[in-house]
């Protein structure tokens, strides 16, 4: 379709497609110094030790999982409304994801009050998600994981350039996790970030990123070494030349980027303001957001399906941000659960709507959106 607002769009040209073309002309094309100098821009932007470029944000959660060494009988507390990767991850190691809910419906991240209710003596690690860029209450939760002794892992795919405190997100636990898929704020097309300030878990991630491996063809390829042993069960999770190329362009990109989508959020929230049938999440929550997503919950009488389809007919493109994961099918079949064991993340799950938000809208594309969204809701 051809929309008059998508609900993305990219800051995408000469300079990413000419980065990609040197690439190309250096004829290597896998993990090597175009990527080592991503990592090295990627770490003195976020003020992170430990740096590691990846094949996506779903390698990045498996690779901070299995970092941790978690397994089968282990728990991870986590919530339900985020992309299911979060929660697919745990499992790929064997460990149960336990679900916990939001905090409420004007703050859609995770509830620290319910992460400390869902602490077994199973449980190894926390795993948040910053919802739509906007940071999750991450003293409060570290406290929590201190006083259990539990690991903590940020799920930052919403949230590059995201800031809580003095930090940036994904500096704050154990592991940070990144995701450069097409839509997010930094975008590679496929590819992510792992980061972390540890020694001990940065050896870990660096050997399982690439097949458990004491060399790589790229310190070969320098004369570094001849040969390699192989030291553990790892994965082939390496970034290739081409993206890391985009994501040194794009990281030049970002804080003007994000500048522009929070401008475009205000005029959202100016816009929408009383608008009945309309309630607007995280309007004080503290922190710098990333604003990656829009969210809107629908109070009023208008059932989401008639509002998204008449939305469409307007030329608008929507989402929903997120079918909780505890109700699909599969989590469902598998560990039992069902309507009512998170009545705050169902609620969301049921009223969100998620608006057009990308750093290239125009003025006058935001005040189409926010006429179509008062007609929708009639």
């Amino acid at each position: 379709m051809n929309w008059r607002v998508p609900l993305s769009d990219i800051d995408l040209g000469e300079e990413e497609i000419t980065a990609v073309e040197e690439v190309l002309r250096s004829r290597w094309l896998s993990m090597g110094s175009v990527t080592k100098r991503f990592e090295r821009a990627a770490a003195e932007y976020l003020g992170a030790k430990h740096v590691f470029a990846v094949a996506n944000g779903t390698t990045a959660l498996h690779l901070a999982y299995a970092a941790l060494k978690l397994g089968t009988g282990d728990e991870v507390i986590l919530p339900s409304l985020t992309f299911v990767a979060t929660a697919n991850a745990v499992l790929y190691t064997g460990a149960t994801p336990v679900f916990a809910d939001i905090a409420s419906l004007d703050d859609l991240n995770i509830s620290p009050e319910e992460i400390e209710r869902r602490i077994t003596s199973r449980t190894r690690a926390i795993a948040v998600m910053h919802y739509g860029g906007y940071p999750c209450n991450m003293e409060a939760i570290l406290e929590i994981a201190r006083r259990h002794r539990l690991a903590v892992v940020e799920d930052a795919a919403h949230a590059p350039g995201t800031v809580y405190g003095e930090r940036k997100a994904g500096t704050w636990g154990d592991v940070g996790c990144f995701s450069f898929f097409a839509n997010k704020n930094l975008v590679t097309g496929e590819g992510g970030l792992v980061v972390t300030d540890r020694d001990d878990l940065a050896d870990r991630i660096q050997l399982l990123r690439s097949h458990g491996m004491t060399t790589l063809t790229w310190d070969r390829h320098r004369g570094h070494a001849y040969s390699y042993d192989v030291i553990a069960l790892g994965y082939n999770y390496r970034l290739d030349e081409m993206r890391a190329a985009l994501g040194l362009v794009q990281l030049r990109k970002l804080e003007a980027n994000n500048r522009r989508r929070a401008e475009i959020t205000q005029a959202y929230r100016q816009m929408l303001a009383g608008i009945p049938g309309i309630q607007l999440p995280f309007l004080t929550h503290p922190g710098r957001s990333a604003c990656h997503l829009f969210p809107i919950l629908l109070t009023g009488e208008v059932a989401r399906s008639i509002f998204i389809e008449r939305m469409r007919s307007a030329g608008i493109q929507t989402s929903i941000h997120y079918p909780p994961i505890h109700l699909f099918t599969y989590y469902q079949e598998r560990f039992g659960y069902g309507q009512g064991y998170l009545p705050l993340t169902e609620n969301v799950g049921r009223q969100e709507v998620t608006l057009p938000l990308y750093s290239e809208m125009t003025d006058g594309q935001v005040e189409m959106v926010v006429a179509a969204v008062r007609a929708a809701g009639e």
